[in-house]
């Protein structure tokens, strides 16, 4: 029996060594998943917000119509990219070109009374000059003079507002862009003050920019001119960037959440084209530095207005006090404190060192 006892503590004496080494493997590797080495790496500190993309000012434009009549023909539909002048559509003319040739041939007669108004006028000079007629039908001849060439003038300017008329109901596009809406189709009637006086909408979407909803605790240090970098849902692994040129002043409340527009204009891609209303997850760059120290952001820690890490050292573990700098959304500059390929140990194992009296 006590041959077997013996035999039995000898078979547990290796294997509780052997539990022992595994257990310290463990620790070892719990250790290294839970420290970080300090790198050199380019740190970028942005401020986060989402956003819109939406059409500039001036390049959304109502087209409609000074001129009356029916719809004769859309030249256009909905979606159809047009340049700059060309023909949408037309207005039912008839009336109007019936207007200008009254006022053409009102021209023709007011050319001839003009004429014979001037002739008889150096006629009765003439007589006048050798009193052969009172002075009384000389005045007579020169107010009919006048009159004929105030006529005149008003027969070209009816007739030319009658092709003005005629001009305008030519529907041209204003801008380059797409079609995105129509108002009024084929044999409906344009007029002033009708229900629809807008015949169709142009969008340009060459000229789109993101307005960006910053937070109240971040817009302190936005500023224009910063680059902006941004993606939309649709193109998801496409980052786009631009520049802020403009923060406005006036906050956008929703959910009692105050927030401030902040314009960023890019250059729209022509291989994934954007669409206004498309959300946009937006990081403005407010600071870049390259090639600087860092470490995670866990690392780092702070009390009694102090900033430190906790580097192993031997079995225990030391504070090292840093000076950080800039920041990132995993990252702290290391500004002094800490040198190239140095270990810090990071969250629970820092706290977990800390607890169990292992400071140098």
């Amino acid at each position: 029996m006590k041959k077997w006892v013996v035999l039995a503590v000898a078979a547990v004496i290796p294997l509780a060594w052997v539990g022992q080494a595994a257990l310290c493997s463990t620790e070892a590797a719990e250790r290294g998943r839970d420290s970080a080495q300090v790198v050199r790496q380019d740190l970028t500190s942005v401020v986060k917000a989402t956003g819109v993309v939406r059409v500039e000012n001036g390049a959304e434009v109502r087209v409609g119509s000074r001129a009356t009549g029916e719809v004769q023909r859309l030249y256009v539909a909905i979606g159809e990219r047009v340049h700059k002048g060309q023909l949408l559509a037309q207005l039912d003319v008839r009336e109007l070109v019936v207007r200008r040739d009254q006022a053409a041939a009102t021209l023709l007669s007011a050319r001839a009374n003009l004429d014979f108004a001037s002739a008889d006028c150096e006629r009765k000079r003439t007589l006048a000059a050798h009193q052969a007629i009172p002075q009384s039908e000389l005045d007579l001849a020169e107010r009919s003079l006048a009159t004929a060439h105030a006529a005149l003038a008003e027969v070209r300017a009816n007739l030319a507002f009658a092709e003005l008329q005629i001009a305008q109901t030519r529907i041209v596009a204003p801008i380059e862009g797409v079609v995105a809406a129509i108002g009024l189709q084929e044999g409906e009637l344009v007029a002033p003050g009708s229900t629809a006086p807008t015949l169709m909408t142009l969008v340009d979407l060459q000229r789109l920019e993101v307005l960006a909803y910053v937070d109240e605790t971040d817009i302190g240090q936005v500023r224009m001119g910063q680059r902006a970098r941004f993606t939309v849902d649709t193109y998801s692994g496409r980052e786009l960037e631009g520049t802020v040129t403009a923060i406005r002043p006036k906050p956008e409340i929703r959910d009692n959440v105050v927030s401030y527009v902040v314009v960023v204009e890019f250059a729209p891609p022509q291989e994934q084209p954007l669409r206004p209303e498309m959300t946009a997850n937006v990081k403005i760059v407010l600071q870049a530095r390259e090639r600087v120290l860092t470490v995670p952001r866990r690392a780092v820690r702070r009390a009694h207005g102090k900033t430190y890490v906790l580097c192993p050292q031997g079995e225990g573990v030391v504070r090292r006090s840093v000076k950080t700098g800039s920041w990132d959304e995993s990252h702290w500059e290391i500004v002094e404190g800490l040198k190239e390929g140095e270990t810090v140990l990071l969250g629970e194992a820092a706290e977990e060192a800390a607890g169990q009296g292992g400071m140098g």
